[in-house]
């Protein structure tokens, strides 16, 4: 057995335990279930409307469709969450990370472990970038669910004006729940930086968040307009492009390139300074 080895189990352990803690918190799901619910009021919002007679008559074609066909209650719900609903709790379990640990006295134990420090940093940053999946994941879920049971269902009429069946536009779903997740992944190594300088993580928390609202501002400007294709915020609502006729693939390459970007950088300045850093309690 190589020296490897026991490191690569360990690490392999370490990962077990933290997804494992991570989705055995009862924050954790409240979190989930607060994103749930977002499509689930959408729904009955809009049901709602269209019972008195009237109806939703402005906002994008998914949003007034959504009478008509309940497969766009999850597209609307990430469309109303992801300015911040998204980035808050995720925000929450990126700047937990390292800076929960170190408050309650974890971190000088967890650093015992033949894992390593670069690896459970690794690690923690693999534990967030599991929730930014389950998040938007979730929203999508909980609004075809909810669309199914408030809404007729049917083959749906895409931003082009073609038709696809209920299959396809249900794949079409996930693909979208796994683009919003994927261009998350920027925002969970900004947490996860924040995390290591610090040791309360409400005040991770909320710079995360703080980074988040900061760069949709700017990306808002048109003076900006040059650097809008490096903010980590710019791809967020790219995956109306899925929903096209033939459906542009690009969008994924554009959002990974770009959050690889925030990852190398702000991974490495987290490396950095949770190498260095000297753990007391």
């Amino acid at each position: 057995m190589s020296r490897a080895e026991p490191r690569r189990r360990a690490g392999l352990a370490l990962l077990g335990s933290e997804l494992t803690g991570l989705f055995r918190r009862r924050r954790t799901w409240a979190m989930l279930l607060a994103l749930a619910a977002v499509p689930v009021l959408v729904a009955v919002a809009i049901r709602i409307s269209a019972a008195d007679g009237g109806g939703p008559s402005r906002g994008p074609s998914f949003v007034t469709g959504i009478a008509g066909n309940g497969l766009f209650v999850g597209v609307a719900a990430l469309v109303l969450a992801i300015p911040l609903f998204l980035p808050l709790t995720i925000g929450v379990v990126a700047g937990d990370t390292i800076a929960g640990e170190a408050a309650t006295g974890t971190l000088r134990y967890l650093l015992v472990a033949p894992a390593g420090r670069p690896r459970l940093l690794l690690v923690k940053y693999l534990g967030a970038a599991v929730f930014c999946f389950a998040a938007p994941l979730t929203i999508v879920v909980a609004g075809t669910l909810i669309g199914a049971a408030l809404f007729p269902i049917g083959p749906i009429t895409l931003l082009s004006g073609d038709q696809v069946p209920i299959g396809e536009g249900l794949g079409r779903l996930a693909l979208i729940g796994l683009y919003t997740g994927l261009s998350m992944l920027g925002l969970a190594a900004v947490g996860l930086f924040i995390s290591t300088l610090t040791d309360v993580p409400v005040g991770a928390m909320a710079a995360t968040v703080v980074v988040a609202i900061t760069s949709q501002v700017l990306d808002q400007l048109p003076q900006l307009d040059a650097i809008h294709p490096f903010l980590l915020t710019d791809p967020w609502l790219g995956f109306v492009d899925l929903l096209r006729q033939p459906p542009d693939w690009s969008v994924f390459g554009t959002s990974a390139a770009v959050q690889a970007g925030w990852v190398v950088v702000f991974g490495a300045l987290a490396f950095g300074r949770f190498t260095t850093r000297d753990v007391l309690a």
